[in-house]
């Protein structure tokens, strides 16, 4: 699979810039004999608080879960996992702060659990220097993967524009020609929408127009007139938290899933819970779904049903796979050294809760299947729940190696 994606000649002088600086950098601080035996420790600063916190949330406990199981049998290496846990409120510039403060004063150098995009992008030219490895569960942004790329992170995630092209393929199929795009007014939503946009023309059909919200907005209402009065037959929302709940809650106040239908790229059980039946008939893509049927995934569901009382919601699933890829990544190297952690991430395959995960080593972005879910009333459940209507192989939802776009 690997032999497929080439990094391209800017990607390559990327890590070789990196490795230098490395290198010439006066400010690493090499990892400590406590660190190279003492408890794995994995900094996490997540936005706990703020429109996305519910999603702060959710990596939260998914990495908390896993940490708990692993501490069970031992932990890794014969290492206890200890997660640093700071609340970055969803701000780039505390996150850089927060993290730079588990590097030099907790000598922490893995790094996981950021929440939104725009705060990745702020912390991965910190960490050559901080000589740490990051990897993403849940950060959507192709740059990372693309423009941003370097070479000590790593995404176990879906990204936006896998998820993205997962709709796009979806659609190939449909009767409906018109697409609006609403998303939320910062690095994530305006990378997605610009990949739907590209995907909907490429498939011969007509993008209309698009809006970006930003988060925290409590009136939807101006949007929603947009959306109807464009005459489009869909419009595809790029949103999460609170904006993703308030503009459901608006949509169908105002009977718009009458008008338009209602695409996502990201479905998930906090939405639906908080909305109830304004989600019905939703479709949209799903980093994770809870009702995807595979043996490590009913697996997983059943523990975590065991330990919380509800099935496990996407961004649950997702830090939970990664973390398993951290795991993976860590066994291999035998140690957490960047300069071990790193060539043992790369080209490495694991069966997770999504099926086969590859961490293909020219940009270091997980390759898995996609998957399509509906919104439907389910019997057993006391709200609607997402159910799998398609899914995607890898090779056809991730996008070349470095790059954004898609060739066909």
């Amino acid at each position: 699979m690997s032999g497929q994606f080439r990094p391209s000649r800017r990607a390559m002088l990327k890590v070789g810039l990196a490795g230098v600086a490395t290198v010439a950098s006066p400010a690493i601080l090499r990892l400590t004999a406590e660190a190279q035996s003492g408890p794995i420790k994995i900094g996490m600063p997540v936005a706990l608080t703020g429109p996305l916190g519910t999603v702060g949330q959710q990596t939260k406990r998914g990495a908390e879960f896993w940490a708990k199981l692993q501490n069970a049998k031992g932990g890794i290496l014969g290492r206890p996992i200890e997660l640093l846990i700071e609340d970055t409120a969803g701000n780039p510039a505390n996150c850089v702060r927060k993290a730079q403060e588990m590097v030099e004063r907790r000598d922490c150098r893995l790094i996981t659990g950021i929440t939104l995009s725009s705060e990745a992008l702020a912390v991965v030219p910190k960490l050559g220097e901080w000589d740490s490895i990051f990897i993403s569960g849940i950060n959507g942004d192709g740059r990372l993967t693309a423009d941003s790329f370097v070479p000590n992170f790593f995404r176990a995630n879906i990204s936006g524009p896998m998820g993205t092209r997962a709709v796009s393929l979806y659609l190939r199929k449909s009767n409906m020609t018109k697409f609006y795009g609403l998303g939320l007014d910062y690095a994530w939503g305006h990378n997605s929408i610009g990949v739907f946009e590209d995907e909907v023309k490429r498939g011969n059909k007509e993008f209309i127009g698009k809006i970006f919200a930003p988060t925290g907005t409590k009136d939807y209402s101006p949007y929603i007139t947009k959306i109807r009065q464009s005459g489009a037959d869909a419009v595809f929302l790029v949103m999460q938290g609170d904006d993703n709940n308030a503009f459901l809650s608006q949509a169908q106040q105002y009977r718009l899933p009458e008008k338009v239908k209602l695409l996502t790229e990201i479905v998930d059980l906090a939405s639906i819970r908080a909305v109830g039946d304004a989600s019905l008939g939703l479709i949209g893509s799903s980093r994770y779904s809870f009702t995807y049927d595979q043996p490590l995934n009913n697996e997983f569901v059943a523990a975590w049903r065991k330990e919380y009382g509800n099935p496990p919601d996407t961004f649950e699933g997702e830090q939970w796979q990664c973390m398993k890829v951290l795991e993976a990544g860590i066994t291999k190297a035998g140690g957490i050294e960047a300069a071990k952690l790193r060539p043992a991430l790369e080209d490495l395959e694991v069966e997770s809760v999504k099926g086969k995960v590859f961490m293909r080593k020219c940009d270091h972005q997980g390759v898995q299947q996609g998957f399509m879910v509906e919104v439907k009333k389910k019997a057993g459940f006391d709200t609607p729940v997402p159910e799998v209507i398609a899914t995607f192989p890898g090779e056809q939802t991730t996008p070349p190696c470095n790059a954004m776009t898609y060739k066909d």
